[in-house]
């Protein structure tokens, strides 16, 4: 009796999430009752060796062998306890002398005959509800979102602030994220923009918009600020380039450099002045040069502006060298043939330029309705061009 109640005792420890309803679809096959097996599936996760399990066990082995219910005296709950009266177990083990004894070794044959279930069984609805399923993780999806719950990298980006419905419209950028270990790739990344001086706010923003950096080597990254500082860079202005240009280390010395010496050479900037220039509008630096060489043209060529003027203008004004070359003429067209405003003026007041076309015109039109569109400082009543913006 001993040895068959351990034997069960162990069949009961297998009873887990994954082989629930196997374990008692096997006890049911050997004669139990739906109510006897409740009780086993109850008693399986109770600490082995507990002398408890033992006495219910017991219990169960006393009854016939069609059925392994627990007899009347375990209901009323006299007989849980091994302190209960001796008398009344005698008479029980008495009864159960009458029962053929079973070894070890037949019971783990009986068990083996029973053959495993399969996706085709049919199952009953109380081992239908048993069943856990977790979530597949998809093979394939147009995005990011569910994938969180299965990468601890996405999960901790998220939390930092990035947007991945943003992110996985980068080319690649989905792949690559899925692809990258938070501890082993991405918190040398965070640790290094922070030391160059993105704030932990700005931490999501930026790797929304260049999450490409998580991918790249830091030697590299500390290579290209190294080269920044020595170009006499503050930490302070490398900080605020970097985080107005996330795209900005991703570019090596080499192309810095030429970029650098690019705008240096075209407008006949000296190197501080050059270094403001980019300060003032870093994308300068990350961005096509084609435009930059065609505002200039159109500066010169067709705006009649001259080089020296040309140097003051995107000195103060670095968006004119990106901003689009209609809308370019058109503002100028306004202000220098309908306003009658000088080249010189321009050229002292080029903010003008970053106005809205019909903003000036508004403004202008309303002041000429008022007699007061007199934009010559030299004249009384001078209406100056900042006021025009």
């Amino acid at each position: 009796m001993a040895v068959w109640a351990r034997q069960v005792s162990r069949w009961c420890c297998l009873l887990n999430s994954a082989r629930a309803v196997e374990f008692t679809r096997r006890l049911r096959s050997r004669g139990c009752t739906a109510q006897a097996c409740r009780e086993l599936a109850s008693l399986a996760v109770l600490p082995a060796g507990n002398e408890d399990v033992l006495w219910r066990l017991q219990a169960c082995r006393h009854v016939s062998v069609g059925s392994c219910s627990p007899p009347d005296s375990a209901r009323d709950g006299s007989f849980f306890s091994p302190e209960s009266n001796l008398p009344s177990v005698q008479l029980e083990q008495g009864k159960a002398e009458t029962l053929p004894d079973l070894n070890a070794k037949a019971l783990d044959e009986d068990w083996d005959d029973i053959p495993p279930s399969s996706a085709l069984e049919v199952i009953s609805e109380e081992e239908a509800v048993q069943i856990i399923a977790e979530p597949l993780l998809p093979i394939q999806s147009s995005t990011l979102r569910d994938y969180v719950d299965h990468s601890e990298t996405l999960e901790k980006l998220v939390h930092l602030g990035v947007d991945l419905s943003q992110v996985e419209k980068r080319q690649k950028a989905g792949q690559l994220l899925l692809t990258l270990d938070f501890e082993k790739d991405v918190k040398k990344i965070l640790l290094f923009l922070k030391d160059v001086g993105v704030e932990d706010n700005q931490l999501g923003p930026f790797l929304t918009k260049n999450p490409y950096i998580l991918a790249e080597d830091l030697e590299s990254l500390e290579t290209r600020v190294a080269y920044l500082k020595s170009k006499k860079f503050g930490k302070s202005e490398i900080a605020q380039m970097v985080s107005r240009a996330p795209y900005l280390l991703l570019f090596s010395v080499e192309r810095l450099d030429n970029r650098l010496g690019f705008f240096k050479n075209e407008l006949g900037l000296s190197a501080k002045k050059t270094k403001d220039l980019v300060i003032h509008l870093p994308r300068l630096l990350t961005g096509k040069l084609e435009p930059v060489k065609e505002n200039l043209q159109v500066c010169q060529i067709e705006l009649g502006f001259q080089r020296n003027e040309i140097q003051q203008i995107v000195y103060k004004t670095p968006k004119i060298l990106t901003a689009s070359k209609k809308r370019l003429k058109q503002t100028f067209d306004y202000l220098h043939n309908i306003m009658g405003i000088p080249h010189h003026m321009l050229t002292r007041f080029p903010q003008v330029f970053n106005s809205k076309l019909l903003r000036i015109r508004e403004r202008h039109m309303f002041l000429a309705f008022l007699g007061r569109a007199q934009y010559d400082p030299a004249q009384p009543s001078y209406i100056s061009l900042d006021q025009l913006k």
